[in-house]
């Protein structure tokens, strides 16, 4: 301004700047982050540009737009941009900086991009082409994985988060950007759609290669080395590009201090060690796991996208084989698996497979994410969420508490004082829990019955009795779910039928045993026997108990006029055990999901067996191996001094501890051990001792189990290490319909 030389310059400890000019070189001082010291911080801004200050850095290289980003400051980020548009692609590229706080970054942008209908789509579509350009980056081997896999994420999160929160952004639902909808909006995702082609092409070429099935993909491979090729002096290389006709010139480069990414700490291309999913799987899936956040962000909450759907069921083998080769790629990069069930099915057996405590570490990393950091004993109480109960009638002042308390904050932490005492903290919570617990099976309240060996509970199909029992149960379930959510262990066991109803398995009829084991071994009996001649009369209904009155009960519409044959038993003795363990309690069951789900998604609880969450819920139980030797029986040609037998249980000896109940609960079909002992564990008909029967030795043949008589049937294995080896992988894998490996 007329000549004068002035100039601004920041000097930064914190989030306070001091502008100065030639005037009286006045210091104005940029305060803490408030409204009105936001505001006052644009205007001390405006007043020194209008009066010609320069946008200069302070000594350090820090200028005044770092600061502003550091601090979230978007109105004075404005003010400088009206000055300085050069310094919109400065804020765009900043997207890249992982010093800055990525929540800085959302709230500058987020206040920019409601400013104008055309500045909301400028920065979208700047952002859609940085992120572009670093997908490519990421899709070249010369590039260092871990840093081009977080910038990408982590600018695609930024821009999914300002595209939901756009001026007056339409909330009808519509997936904008792949419906067909040719609106400004959706065409801020057309720089995308070049990475997500070069993707599509890189699954493709190596499905077309899983087809072949040769043990080299040389032809990939030696293209993929090529980027190996790299100069010693630091030139750069050209990105990767898909043979084919599309072209993807001059969109990344390598430099000559990236490192290829370590796949465990090695180099990702290694010609002789490794092939090329090797070397692209992860870098792929963080390009598919961008791509999913693209569409999902266009797409209405709990609704998956049609188009991502598709991709997925397009490249399904292809994804299989990164998931089989390299399972830590669920953790990291599919969580699209957790938000769509359609999807989840196709990878479920794989998810089950992964370790128990990967998949606890996952649950809880995702049941956790998007919560504030917090910590149940030093998170600052405020008097209004603490949950104050009485001690005599705990269960109900419990349920009016918690049915009033704000979910959200439940699960942040939970904080309990007894009406009357000072105490409060982690041991009056598990105090708290523990009371509830055992509460919660009270008989006087109805809720659950006591199964057939007295260690377990199933929901009572009389429990209406109870006015309030659909109320209680629906507690119940919350009591249950904040007790999960927060890693408190509960002081009750349930039928192995009721876990599965949690989970969402299907009952078969060996869980009737639980309530009625002469019933369930006359439907074994049905299902091992022809009955075409029996003259059994047997239809589709039965005879069973409705509001204290026995009445006929259809198994299916017109049951009552339907035999039951040698064909269709099978289906008789699945819809009778249905009646019996699903349909007789199903509003108990409906009601006691309902306050469950508040704390815990069904997807997550998905990642787990029906023995597994048992262990979640109530811990590890203590195990006597001693006693367990002590109360064995031998059978089919096995006796306690029989090298197989000494093997056997010396493995259990070295065994973990959770292996050990893996085992209990593979042959007994419970991960607890009665009272008084092994003397005391229930068979089918009664008291039934562990016993292990001698199975003739083939090679690679497992364990195998019959719970309702508590058996193993360890085959005769000329080794101890081959019998552990074969035990473990029984444990792990027999659940889930395995029997040879």
């Amino acid at each position: 301004m007329g000549g004068q030389n002035y100039s601004m310059t920041l000097y930064s400890t914190s989030v306070t700047s001091m502008l100065r000019t030639r005037w009286g070189r006045q210091r104005c001082m940029w305060p803490a982050r408030t409204v009105t010291r936001r505001h006052g911080q644009r205007d001390t801004a405006q007043i020194l540009l209008l009066r010609g200050a320069k946008y200069l850095p302070d000594k350090n290289g820090v200028t005044p737009l770092d600061l502003c980003v550091q601090g979230g400051y978007g109105e004075t980020c404005e003010v400088l941009i009206q000055y300085h548009p050069r310094l919109f692609q400065t804020i765009i590229q900043m997207t890249q900086n992982e010093d800055l706080r990525e929540n800085m970054l959302r709230q500058v942008l987020e206040h920019l991009s409601q400013q104008s209908e055309n500045q909301y789509l400028k920065i979208l579509t700047s952002l859609a082409e940085v992120a572009t350009t670093n997908g490519h980056k990421l899709l070249s081997i010369s590039s260092n994985y871990d840093a081009q896999m977080k910038s990408l994420l982590r600018i695609v999160r930024i821009f999914c988060h300002v595209f939901r929160i756009g001026p007056s952004s339409p909330s009808n639902g519509i997936d904008m950007g792949y419906n067909g909808n040719k609106t400004p909006r959706s065409q801020v995702f057309k720089p995308l759609e070049l990475l997500w082609h070069s993707l599509d092409e890189w699954l493709v070429l190596i499905a077309t290669e899983l087809m072949k099935n040769k043990k080299d993909s040389t032809d990939i491979t030696s293209i993929l080395l090529k980027q190996k090729g790299q100069d010693q002096d630091g030139t750069s290389i050209p990105a990767f590009e898909p043979p084919g006709p599309g072209s993807y010139e001059n969109l990344s480069t390598g430099t000559g201090e990236s490192k290829p990414d370590a796949l465990g700490g090695k180099q990702e291309a290694s010609a002789d060690c490794q092939d090329v999913i090797s070397m692209t799987a992860n870098r792929l899936s963080a390009v598919i796991q961008a791509f999913y956040m693209c569409c999902s962000c266009q797409m209405p909450p709990g609704m998956t996208s049609p188009r991502f759907i598709e991709f997925v069921c397009k490249h399904d083998e292809v994804l299989k084989c990164f998931v089989n080769r390299n399972p830590k790629i669920i953790f990291d990069h599919f969580h699209f698996l957790l938000e769509c069930p359609e999807l989840m099915s196709r990878f479920m057996h794989i998810i089950k497979a992964q370790p128990f405590k990967d998949r606890c570490e996952w649950f809880y990393e995702h049941l956790h994410s998007g919560q504030p950091d917090s910590d149940m004993v030093h998170r600052p109480v405020n008097e209004n969420d603490i949950l104050l109960v009485h001690r005599d009638s705990i269960f109900r002042s419990s349920c009016e508490v918690v049915s009033k308390a704000n979910c959200a904050k439940l699960k942040q932490g939970i904080a309990v004082r007894f009406h009357g005492e000072e105490g409060m903290g982690q041991g009056v919570v598990r105090e708290w829990f523990d009371i509830l617990s055992n509460e919660i099976v009270n008989p006087d309240y109805a809720l659950f019955t006591q199964s057939a060996d007295g260690t377990t509970f199933q929901p009572n199909s009389n429990s209406y009795v109870n006015p309030d029992h659909l109320n209680y149960f629906r507690f119940a379930g919350q009591i249950l779910g904040l007790a999960l959510n927060h890693r408190q262990l509960v002081n009750i066991y349930f039928t192995r039928s009721f876990y599965k109803h949690i989970l969402g398995i299907p009952v078969n009829y060996q869980d009737v045993a639980s309530i009625d084991p002469e019933y369930a071994k006359n439907l074994q009996w049905i299902l091992d026997n022809d009955i075409s001649d029996l003259g059994l009369e047997l239809t589709f209904s039965v005879e069973t108990d409705v509001f204290g009155a026995m009445e006929e009960v259809p198994l299916k519409p017109g049951g009552g006029s339907i035999l039951v044959t040698q064909n269709n038993k099978a289906e008789y003795v699945q819809l009778v055990t249905e009646l019996r363990m699903t349909r007789a309690i199903q509003p108990q069951i409906n009601a006691f999901l309902q306050g469950f789900h508040m704390f815990i998604p069904p997807s997550l609880i998905q990642l787990f067996d029906e023995y597994e969450l048992e262990l979640l819920l109530s811990g590890m139980p203590e195990i006597d191996v001693n006693d367990w030797i002590k109360n064995t029986e031998y059978t089919s040609g096995y006796e306690r001094e029989d090298p197989v037998i000494q093997w056997f249980w010396e493995v259990v000896e070295d065994i973990t501890a959770e292996e050990r109940v893996l085992l209990l609960q593979f042959v007994t079909g419970s991960s607890r051990v009665p009272h008084g002992g092994f003397a005391n564990i229930m068979g089918g008909s009664g008291l039934q001792n562990f016993t292990i029967a001698a199975v003739p030795y083939t090679p690679n043949l497992l364990p195998t189990s019959s719970t309702c008589i508590n058996m193993l049937k360890l085959p005769e294995y000329p080794s101890k290490e081959i019998l552990k080896d074969r035990l473990l992988v029984a444990l792990h894998c027999g659940s889930y319909g395995y029997t040879m490996a």
